[in-house]
């Protein structure tokens, strides 16, 4: 079974039904299976089959979501690239998971002629246009849709094992990597996500307003409509503004949500539609307690059903109760370990195990690894290794490493707490510390570059910041000219801090980032330059600029 031969059902059973809502354009789910048709036979013209790997890169639209269940079809598997990936992160993210062709969305063409990646020949490269843009000639659409709407015949059998796509997770080190997806972990999340906790059945909508390449997109959002027949509204990309009237448009019943969109949606004037809308559920992760009631009253949202995962992870939680600032209860299979927090380093007792924490402590969560809590990791088989805890509570156990801290309250609930060690969270992405100094340390007049997060008042996540040592070739603004160029807008260091002297290191001559944090931005704790990025530009950090910033009247 795949998600491919689902659609083929819902073709079947209700092909009238509401599949998708974009813009002005629907399209039913007979006109879905029939596009993934068009795409699949595209493919395969183009001798794509069984196990190869196509890279997506494209806009949230229809397309995405036919090129993906007709690569499906076909047994190949889609490599859904991150679209504000530029430079060296953009080639990795292509190379590494062995894709020999990319599907390219024109709206990200000149993004990718200025990465290394176009310079691989041996990289095919198909353009295709977004519906009703101008088309040069160039592009794959006319080819696609020449293609015949029939189901084509199966040339493999499908499988549950077989890799349904690639994910892309920043991890807690180096560069993006590809998170395995099979058939039977995307069709398990359709049914418990879709008829459980979206608790969706045909007629309804459920709105993503997130991109597809992100798991809560295409797992919760996608998948789920797919499990139950609801339909699915897609927005290219996520708009405060429109995010009530695209609701109240769609007819949506349910939303997929991530803590950062929520908190822009409560910053947003009131509108008559914020409260005049159908919905009856909102679900995802990251709403944090002070603003989770006011979110719900503010919006009329019925149900909140939070949950805690990753991509790739094998501990989910989730919040069934609506429990405010709760993202679930700890299961069998999960445990919370003392650690230190600033690093996230297991504390092990005089036998090398160790210890769980108690109510009212925050520690590591881990998930344990067996035939029914599986971890499939990554294309990268040394980047799933540095995912894995050995010898945790006894000999030749094996536990996966969330890389997060979380508080246990009485009742097994949990609290999110942080991000440990060299990863923080911006924008609703993962930004790794490690990926972001290796390119900082290639600009101009940069000797070195100790890359953290800070935390902003009434700010959701971490602002990127950037301790700096320097000669006299650094210039400010040429920094911000290579920042802008060469990271993606999450990646990019909000926040400036030229170092006068030497970076403080540990005693294992690793750069310090905890007195670091705790100074962040403010010029009354530091004497070192400070700049914070202002569009293209970094300006300075002064006392009335540090106000500004955390009343929320100068944005970031």
């Amino acid at each position: 079974m795949n998600p491919a031969l689902l659609l083929q059902q819902l073709a079947e059973k209700q092909p009238n039904n509401l599949a998708i809502a974009f813009e002005e354009s629907r399209y039913n789910w007979r006109q879905f299976n029939a596009r993934a048709n068009q795409f699949a036979a595209f493919f395969k013209e183009q001798s794509i089959g069984p196990g190869d790997v196509v890279a997506l890169m494209m806009d949230n639209r229809p397309d995405y979501l036919f090129c993906v269940m007709g690569l499906n079809r076909i047994g190949a598997i889609a490599s859904l690239i991150n679209t504000n990936l530029k430079a060296e992160a953009l080639e990795h993210a292509i190379q590494t998971c062995g894709a020999k062709s990319l599907f390219l969305g024109t709206e990200h063409q000149e993004t990718f002629e200025q990465s290394p990646a176009a310079q691989h020949q041996n990289l095919v490269v198909w353009l295709h246009a977004p519906q009703n843009a101008s088309d040069d000639g160039v592009t794959v659409n006319q080819a696609i849709n020449a293609k015949s709407p029939r189901s084509i015949r199966y040339s493999y059998t499908p499988s549950g094992e077989d890799v349904y796509c690639y994910i892309y997770t920043s991890g807690t080190t180096g560069l993006p990597k590809a998170a395995v997806i099979r058939n039977q972990r995307m069709l398990g999340a359709n049914v418990f996500f879709g008829h459980l906790v979206h608790q969706s059945t045909p007629g309804n909508l459920i709105y993503v307003p997130l991109p597809l390449y992100h798991s809560n997109a295409m797992l919760l959002g996608f998948g789920s409509s797919l499990a139950t027949g609801a339909a699915i509204g897609l927005r290219q990309k996520f708009s405060a503004s429109g995010f009530w009237p695209d609701v109240q448009k769609f007819q949506a019943t349910s939303f997929v949500y991530i803590g950062e969109l929520c908190r822009y949606l409560l910053n947003t004037e009131h509108c008559p539609a914020e409260r005049q809308h159908q919905l009856e559920v909102a679900v995802g992760n990251g709403l944090r307690p002070d603003i989770w009631e006011d979110f719900q009253q503010r919006f009329n949202i019925p149900t909140i059903r939070e949950f805690y995962g990753s991509t790739e992870g094998n501990a989910p939680a989730i919040n069934f109760s609506g429990k405010p600032g709760m993202i679930g209860r700890l299961a069998p299979s999960m445990v919370v370990v003392k650690c230190a927090p600033a690093t996230g380093e297991i504390h092990r007792d005089a036998n090398g195990f160790a210890t769980t924490v108690q109510p009212g402590e925050s520690g590591l969560l881990l998930g344990k690894i067996s035939k029914l809590t599986t971890f499939e990791g990554y294309v990268d088989k040394k980047a799933t290794a540095k995912k894995l805890e050995h010898n945790v509570f006894k000999k030749k156990d094996r536990y996966f490493n969330t890389g997060d801290l979380v508080k246990l309250h009485e009742k097994r609930w949990l609290s999110f707490v942080d991000r440990l060690g060299d990863t923080f969270r911006w924008k609703g992405e993962n930004v790794s510390t490690t990926e972001v100094a290796e390119i900082l340390n290639g600009a101009q007049g940069v000797l070195e570059s100790n890359v953290y997060g800070v935390a902003v008042e009434n700010t959701e996540g971490k602002a990127g910041m950037v301790a700096l040592t320097i000669n006299d070739d650094f210039n400010v603004q040429s920094f911000a000219q290579f920042v802008t160029s060469q990271l993606a807008s999450y990646q990019r260091p909000v926040f400036v801090r030229i170092i006068q002297g030497g970076m403080r290191v540990t005693g294992t001559f690793k750069h310090q980032k905890t007195d670091y944090r705790k100074e962040g931005f403010n010029p009354s704790l530091v004497s070192d330059p400070l700049f914070f990025l202002k569009g293209n530009a970094y300006e300075e950090v002064t006392q009335e600029v540090f106000s500004a910033i955390g009343q929320g009247s100068q944005s970031i």
